[in-house]
């Protein structure tokens, strides 16, 4: 007894075919068109390695939604225009994971309202919005209501400074400016080898060679004050990859040391933790209990302190040991700032 075939009469994709979007396609088509090549189905499928199906209903869709005057041309064996298509977008029409993605994109730039940066990025998106079709238009319109971001207290940070620092660093120019560290009263001058920017916690930040300790260092954007780029040109460091160089921060703060940092959290906290990448190097353990232990290898204490401390009584850290005792003499100092305080009934 012969047994049924079960593979269908349309053929196997082709080894090594061309994995093109819908709207890749539809530009290519009007391209052709509009250069008088005289496409037709087969040639425009063969160029695809697609089936001329596909390519049929792609000239069918060129046709019903952007008013293409399409006519085939029997003695070239192609399509041509009649005339102008005034409704076919200006660049290639994008995917709806592409369009949400633009629409993160615009939705970030809400961090930035009320300082300087705002004003260069609206325009910018503004540009790249104009170049959408009406249909992608009022799709993007549709989405804004989905998604938003709350920043928690972004930095005013000054544009000419950020602007400054960016063209120092793409010049290799050293940046002189006066710095005032946390906690201090008087600004310092420096003078750096800027050599990357970047952005943590809603913060910016530089990270530039330092000739006077003759090491790498890092200065928020928000406490340099008066810069200006010198003529003295640097050639940077070779070995200097700005990734590397934060891999054992846990934010933008390096350290000197080495730190194994083991955090127990209780189930509450852990179900906020779940799901969340931390640190790379962060290794989590789930306990019995609904718990789970946090485990860090880090070049500093600093950040991770301020970190810990935002949980409260969910986190308890079993080590190191000085750690433990930074956390310690904080809870000393805030138990002299805080006395109980009779909290008056509420009224019926």
């Amino acid at each position: 007894m012969k047994t049924k075939s079960c593979s269908s009469s349309t053929p196997a994709p082709a080894a090594g075919r061309l994995r093109r979007e819908p709207g890749e396609r539809l530009m290519r088509i009007h391209q052709l068109l509009s250069a008088g090549k005289f496409p037709n189905i087969r040639s425009v499928a063969a160029e695809f390695r697609i089936s001329p199906k596909t390519i049929k209903r792609d000239f069918q869709y060129l046709r019903d939604h952007y008013d293409a005057p399409l006519a085939y041309d029997r003695q070239r064996h192609g399509f041509y225009y009649t005339g102008p298509v005034p409704h076919f977008p200006v660049g290639p029409s994008i995917t709806e994971a592409e369009m949400m993605s633009l629409l993160v994109a615009h939705k970030a730039i809400a961090q930035y309202r009320g300082t300087p940066f705002h004003q260069p990025l609206q325009p910018a998106f503004e540009k790249l919005t104009g170049r959408l079709d009406r249909k992608e238009r009022y799709t993007l319109a549709n989405f804004q209501a989905a998604l938003s971001f709350r920043p928690l207290a972004p930095e005013d940070t000054d544009l000419p400074t950020f602007q400054t620092a960016t063209r120092a660093l793409q010049e290799n120019r050293a940046l002189q400016f006066h710095y005032r560290k946390p906690g201090e009263k008087c600004a310092r001058l420096r003078q750096v080898h800027p050599y990357h920017l970047t952005c943590s916690d809603n913060r910016w930040y530089l990270l530039a060679y330092d000739p006077d300790c003759g090491e790498v260092r890092t200065f928020a954007l928000g406490r340099i004050t008066a810069p200006s780029i010198t003529t003295t040109h640097f050639t940077k460091a070779a070995h200097f990859d700005p990734h590397k160089y934060l891999a054992a921060s846990f934010g933008v703060m390096k350290g000197d040391g080495n730190y194994e940092v083991l955090i127990e959290f209780d189930a509450w906290a852990t179900d906020q933790l779940r799901g969340r990448q931390w640190h790379p190097t962060q290794q989590v353990q789930e306990l019995p209990g609904g718990g789970s232990h946090l485990r860090l290898r880090l070049s500093g204490l600093e950040e991770i302190e301020r970190w810990i401390l935002s949980w409260g009584t969910h986190a308890n850290v079993l080590r190191p040991a000085a750690l433990i005792t930074r956390l310690y003499q904080i809870h000393q100092t805030m138990a002299d700032h805080y006395e109980p305080v009779a909290v008056p009934p509420f009224a019926a």
